[in-house]
Parts: C-alpha cells; sequence; structure tokens
C-alpha cells in the first residue's frame, strides 16, 4: 500500500437513539479508507463539532495517520491550554478515529493491537430504577432472568429525581420507613427537583430489602452521583457495607476528592470514581493512595483510547480496576471502543451497558452483541463498526440543553446533577 495521508475530517451529528451524538470521520488519500471516532459531548455538541472542524481538521491534513501518540500529544498541546471537555472530546474522536484506522491498515481488531484478549466475553451490568423498593426488586429480576448477573440499583434514579414540575418536588418515598421529601417553596425555577437527605435515608432501607429478596448471587451497583454533602456519602459509604456492594459510585464531586481518603479510612464500601474527570492525572493520586477501587472513566471526555490504556495499566499496578463509563450519551462508536479496551485489559472489572436499540443499529451496522450478560465486540479490522451517513442524517441533533442537567434542591438552589 502507497504511502497514507490524512486527506479529510469530517463531523457527523446524529440522534437515532434521542441523544445527540458526535462522529469523527477521518478520511485518506485511499479510496474507502477511513477511521471513525466518538466525539460526544451531548451538552455541547456544537462546540466540539467547531472544535474539530476549525482546529483538529486543519492540524491532521496531509500528516500520517499511523503516528497516533505523536499526533495526540501535539495535538493535545496545540492550544497550549489543555484538559477541558470540549476539546479532549474533540480528541478522543480523533483517537478513536486514528486507531480505526491503524487496525484495518493491518487487518487486525484494535482489541489485538492492545494485546490481545484476555477473556472470552465482556461482563456487563445494567441500570435499574424504580420508585419504591419491592419496584426495583422487580425491575432487577427481569433483568437477572436476562441473565445480567451485576446491576446498578436506584430508587427514583440520581438522588430520587423523578420530576420537572417546578412546582413539586421528586417522590423518594420508602414503604418501609415512608421517608417522603421536603416540598418547595413558591415560585420556583425550572429544573428537575431532588432531595439528598430524603434519598441518602432511604437507601439503606432499598439495600436492606434487596439483599432480603434478592440474595447475595447478584452484584449490587450504586451511584450516588455527586447528590450528597460529602459528611453524608461517608455516612452512606458505612452504612452501606453490611450489604457488599460491587461499587459505590461517585461518593462526591471533582471537587471534593479530598474526601475519598476519608471515606476510604472508615470503611470497606468499594469506591469507584471518576465519570465527570477529563483528564487522566485526576486518577493519579486516588490509584497511587489507593483510595478507589474502579476507574469510571468517559473514555470519550478523557481523550479516547491512547491516554485510557494508559490508565488502565497505572490501575493494574495498585490493583485497581476498570469500570468505564457506557451510558446513553456515547455513540455506538464510543461502545466499542469501550470494549475493546475492556476485553483487553487485564484489570477489567466490569463494563456499563446502555442497550441499542433499532434506530442506533441500523446507523451503525457491526455493533456489539449481547447474550445472557455479556458483551461481545466482532473481529473485523479496526473498531469493527461502520457508519451509514444517509441513515444518520434522518436522526438530526437538537443541540438543547437536557432538562436533567438542570437539577435543583427543594428550596430551588441549583445542584450539582
Amino acid at each position: 500500500m502507497s504511502h497514507i495521508i490524512i486527506e479529510d475530517v469530517k463531523v457527523i451529528l446524529t440522534a437515532p437513539g434521542g441523544i445527540d451524538l458526535v462522529v469523527v470521520k477521518i478520511e485518506t488519500n485511499q479510496k474507502g479508507l477511513y477511521g471513525l471516532g466518538c466525539a460526544t459531548f451531548t451538552q455541547r455538541i456544537f462546540a466540539v463539532k467547531s472544535a474539530i472542524e476549525d482546529y483538529i481538521k486543519p492540524f491532521l491534513i496531509g500528516k500520517d495517520p499511523s503516528r497516533i501518540e505523536d499526533l495526540w500529544h501535539s495535538a493535545s498541546v496545540s492550544g497550549y491550554w489543555r484538559n477541558g471537555p470540549i476539546m479532549n472530546n474533540a480528541l478522543s474522536g480523533m483517537d478513536m478515529a486514528l486507531w480505526d484506522l491503524k487496525g484495518k491498515i493491518a487487518g487486525m481488531p484494535v482489541y489485538d493491537l492492545l494485546g490481545g484478549k484476555c477473556r472470552d466475553g465482556i461482563a456487563l451490568y445494567r441500570h435499574v430504577d424504580g420508585s419504591t423498593e419491592v419496584e426495583v426488586e422487580q425491575n432487577a429480576r427481569k433483568l437477572m432472568d436476562e441473565g445480567y448477573q451485576y446491576l446498578r440499583v436506584q430508587m427514583g434514579m440520581y438522588g430520587g429525581s423523578g420530576t420537572e414540575d417546578t412546582r413539586l418536588i421528586a417522590s423518594v418515598i420508602s414503604r418501609a420507613t415512608n421517608i417522603k421529601s421536603k416540598h418547595s417553596p413558591e415560585n420556583t425555577q425550572t429544573g428537575v427537583y431532588f432531595d439528598p437527605e430524603a434519598y441518602a435515608k432511604s437507601i439503606e432501607h432499598l439495600f436492606a430489602h434487596l439483599r432480603a429478596t434478592l440474595g447475595y448471587n447478584v452484584e449490587l451497583i450504586h451511584d450516588i452521583h455527586e447528590r450528597v454533602a460529602p459528611i453524608e456519602a461517608v455516612r452512606l459509604a458505612k452504612k452501606l457495607e453490611p450489604y457488599h456492594l460491587f461499587f459505590l459510585e461517585d461518593p462526591t464531586s471533582p471537587e471534593d476528592l479530598d474526601w475519598i481518603g476519608m471515606i476510604r479510612q472508615q470503611t470497606s464500601t468499594p469506591i469507584a470514581m471518576g465519570e465527570l474527570f477529563t483528564n487522566v492525572n485526576e486518577w493519579k493520586s486516588l490509584i497511587a493512595n489507593r483510595h478507589i477501587d474502579f476507574i469510571r472513566a468517559h473514555v470519550s471526555a478523557i481523550g479516547g483510547i491512547t491516554p485510557a490504556k494508559k490508565l488502565a495499566i497505572f490501575g493494574e499496578f495498585y490493583g485497581v480496576r476498570t469500570a468505564w463509563h457506557g451510558p446513553g450519551d456515547i455513540s455506538p462508536v464510543g461502545v466499542a471502543a469501550n470494549l475493546h479496551l475492556s476485553v483487553s485489559t487485564p484489570n477489567f472489572g466490569i463494563q456499563e451497558w446502555t442497550p441499542l436499540n433499532e434506530q442506533l443499529q441500523a446507523v451503525f451496522p457491526g455493533c456489539p452483541t449481547v447474550k445472557n450478560g455479556y458483551a461481545y465486540v466482532n473481529d473485523r479490522p479496526g473498531l469493527g463498526i461502520d457508519i451509514i451517513e444517509e441513515e444518520a442524517a434522518k436522526y438530526p441533533c437538537q443541540g438543547t440543553i437536557p432538562i436533567w442537567t438542570l437539577a435543583r434542591t427543594p428550596d430551588g438552589t441549583s445542584a450539582k446533577p
């Protein structure tokens, strides 16, 4: 094959799952040879699109796509200021597309380029919700019947939020203890309301009910989602210790990381951290001090496969496992990148899974398959996934701010979502 150079970089916006997605397509001077990457930052899609088209594209044109490390580092520092989510999502799309290209040129799946498979299937966890303990239990049983052995359980979603009515507070009610949310004042602002105190009080009862009814043959996960005060997170982690969680996720916000050490000192509940991090160095002290047990990285936000692989290796030295973020607001290209990392990482812990609907699978042929609680990537070269641009165009993006990010506490105070 003659010398390959990057000839064009395209940004494809599409929302076949009802969530705005950003996909990067790097085209080469070889006809039909291109790579795909995920640069999705749902809340700022047009800013990411501009970053790619105005800065990443002219930076890449004419360059050799095989030099992934050099391109990643030089692109990262080219703006001088770095580690913001907009540019790092743009970098992620570039990086994944370069790995996809490299795999296609080599005729190998990306997981083989990363060292090969470490396991035969990728264990998944699914989300379970409900308005009461009994409803959560019933929904958990449905997924257990489908073969899922790991479940993330919430009651009323994060912090019990569940209403967009500005006159009402979300209904966090525990049947066992009759815990109710506080009422709101008059003339409240638009947002999704939640009561952190009522939520924290209800969760222990949720887990007591689930362990009493489901037993201990299913692994249970819970996401605090930075919704409570740090000292309440310490107390909640201690109260949940008897129920043997697989992990407790994001007990504090990134701004309150000093509290993670205090949680570690007071409880053996495993901790997962980092969904909101945008720089791999944010995990450095948490891993080195053994303050966390799972790396909750959003691969599309930290710069892509290149930094994620290094982060996983760093965690391996300290007994910290991966649990890549896998929400609905990453494209199937990003999902595939997660799975190629998961299948080739020795210290893999678990993979979050959000089902891909029929529209997503039609737009992105080659989506991973799921059976009996495990995901499987195909063995096609690269990431093994494609995009049909004509289909993608049928699902235009809205570019609006999701209502769930406009979180408020009972008295109307703006809160972290």
